[in-house]
C-alpha cells in the first residue's frame, strides 16, 4: 500500500517531469526536424501516437480492451498448464475469482463532495473501500490456492513461471521489474 507520503513524493516527481518535458525550463529552442521526406514526419507523429490514443481512449473502451489483454492472458496460461477433465472446474472457479467484480471499479467519489466531508467521515469511507479491497483479493487467493492444489507438480512450476510477476507489478512474462529481459547470471 502506498503512504500518504509516497504519493506526494511520486506526485511532486511526475510534475516536475511533466514541466521539465513541455519544455518550461529550455534553455534553447527545439531544432526543426532535419528530414524533408512527408513519410518521415509522419512516422515521427506515429511514434507517440499509442501513448497519446490511449490517454483519449473512452474508459468503457478502455475496460473492454484490459478484460480482451485478460482473457488472453488466462487461455494462454490455461494452454501451457495442459489441464486435465479433472482441473476445469477449479480453472473455471479460479478463472472467475481472477476478474474483475461487475461494473469494474468502483465510482469515485466526486472531490467536491469528498472535501466536504470531515475528516473522520473521509477516513470512514476510505476504510470500508480498503476492506471491499481486501475482501475481493481474500476471494482471488482462496481460488487460487484450491486451483493450485488441484495442479500436479509440473503443473504448478509452470503456474509459479507464469505468474510469478502477475501480483506485483502485471503481467511481465520473462522480464524484470523495470522490463528489462532477464539474463542469467554470468558464469566464471
Amino acid at each position: 500500500m502506498i503512504s500518504l507520503r509516497q504519493r506526494i513524493v511520486w506526485a511532486s516527481l511526475l510534475g516536475s517531469a511533466a514541466l521539465a518535458s513541455s519544455g518550461a525550463f529550455a534553455q534553447t529552442p527545439a531544432a526543426p526536424a532535419t528530414s524533408s521526406t512527408p513519410s518521415a514526419a509522419v512516422a515521427q507523429a506515429d511514434a507517440g501516437a499509442p501513448k497519446a490514443q490511449h490517454k483519449r481512449m473512452d474508459p468503457a473502451q478502455r475496460m473492454e480492451r484490459m478484460q480482451a489483454h485478460r482473457a488472453k492472458r488466462l487461455a494462454a496460461l490455461k494452454e501451457k498448464l495442459k489441464l486435465n477433465a479433472g482441473q476445469e472446474s477449479a480453472w473455471t472457479t479460479f478463472a472467475a475469482a481472477s476478474q474483475p467484480p461487475a461494473g469494474a471499479r468502483p465510482q469515485r467519489m466526486d472531490r467536491a463532495e469528498f472535501a466536504k466531508l470531515t475528516t473522520p467521515e473521509r477516513l470512514e469511507r476510505m476504510q470500508a473501500r480498503q476492506a471491499e479491497r481486501s475482501a475481493r483479493f481474500a476471494k482471488r487467493a482462496e481460488a487460487t490456492k484450491a486451483f493450485y492444489a488441484a495442479l500436479t507438480p509440473e503443473q504448478q512450476k509452470t503456474f509459479d513461471a507464469e505468474t510469478v510477476h502477475a501480483g506485483m507489478h502485471g503481467h511481465r512474462g520473462h522480464h524484470g521489474p523495470h522490463g528489462e529481459a532477464a539474463t542469467a547470471p554470468a558464469k566464471s
